[in-house]
């Protein structure tokens, strides 16, 4: 098992007005921060901005790009690929900032978002991305990661399926493993959801991201999770090449409230956690998310102390 981490610095592009997501600028972190690890665009990359990485120990790392993918030419994926694999570093997971729904019900809007995913793919082929991650979007038009009651409709997980398929047949020509980020309040709501979906799509190019965190909605399952881990495995382990580190933290709020932490911060069974994550991905990356750069030495230190007690392996 390999450790890595997913972040990016505020943008060092002009972008035009309105053109891409705030996410292109900033990402913010529980308690307000923003992970200072890189830039979001790796056409800006050069050896001095990987320190952050390399001092935690880490093998890799994730790249959330905002630029145009129909914009890169294969000359900058070399010089690009070359700065960090002179340094040993895999970069483990690259993100194609997006807005569009992948279910919406606008037809010219899939096959927009599908274009430009193909075009991702591209990229993510040239810079030896170990997986292309995508997110499936809401029919909420606050953001992404935002609740609905439309993104969990069986219109929708047809429209989500047929978009799918046809991203999963550019993947396959390029080479490249594509991964579905989930989350409760998203179209990937549940493990079950998930499995359904990467069944009816049907493509061997098409997994999904082990996200534990993002599948807990109650605090039953917080507080048993480690029951809950396993239905997570079993149901999901199979088919999720990659993984996202991060701990749930029950709030203390007269409303239901999990929030993301740091590993060791919260009530997640990291012994499970890595365990079965071994059992699936023995060479595979698991990725620190969403967590302040103060935060990234006490979970690594948390990660490799739990690993030597069950016997896992972490290079």
């Amino acid at each position: 098992m390999r450790l890595g981490v997913v972040g990016m610095l505020p943008n060092t592009m002009a972008s035009e007005s309105g053109s891409q997501s705030e996410e292109n600028r900033t990402i913010g972190v529980s308690g307000g921060g923003v992970v200072n690890f890189l830039p979001n665009d790796f056409r800006t990359f050069n050896k001095e901005q990987f320190e952050s990485v390399l001092s935690q120990g880490l093998n890799g790392f994730g790249h959330h790009f905002g630029g145009d993918p129909k914009s890169v030419t294969e000359d900058e994926c070399a010089r690009g690929r070359a700065i960090w694999e002179s340094l040993g570093l895999d970069l483990a997971q690259f993100l194609l900032l997006y807005e569009e729904c992948l279910f919406d019900p606008n037809e010219a809007i899939r096959q927009r978002i599908v274009e430009k995913i193909s075009e991702g793919n591209r990229v993510a082929r040239l810079l030896g991305a170990g997986v292309h991650l995508i997110r499936p979007g809401s029919r909420n038009p606050a953001g992404p990661w935002t609740p609905h009651p439309n993104n969990h409709t069986d219109e929708s997980i047809s429209l989500f399926v047929e978009t799918l398929r046809q991203i999963g047949a550019n993947a396959e020509a390029n080479g490249v493993t594509v991964v579905v980020e989930c989350h409760v309040v998203s179209i990937m709501r549940s493990p079950d959801v998930c499995a359904q979906v990467i069944e009816q799509v049907g493509s061997p190019n098409i997994r999904l991201v082990m996200d534990p965190v993002n599948h807990f909605e109650s605090i039953q399952q917080a507080f048993n999770a480690t029951e809950h881990l396993g239905y997570i495995f079993d149901v999901l382990g199979p088919v999720s090449p990659i993984g996202h580190a991060k701990d749930i933290i029950v709030g203390n709020n007269l409303i239901t409230h999990l929030d993301e932490g740091a590993p060791g911060d919260g009530v997640l069974d990291y012994a499970t956690f890595l365990t079965r994550f071994q059992e699936y991905n023995p060479e595979g990356y698991l990725l620190f998310e969403h967590i302040p750069p103060e935060k990234i030495p006490g979970a690594v230190a948390h990660l490799r102390r739990v690993a030597d007690e069950v016997g896992v392996e972490i290079s």
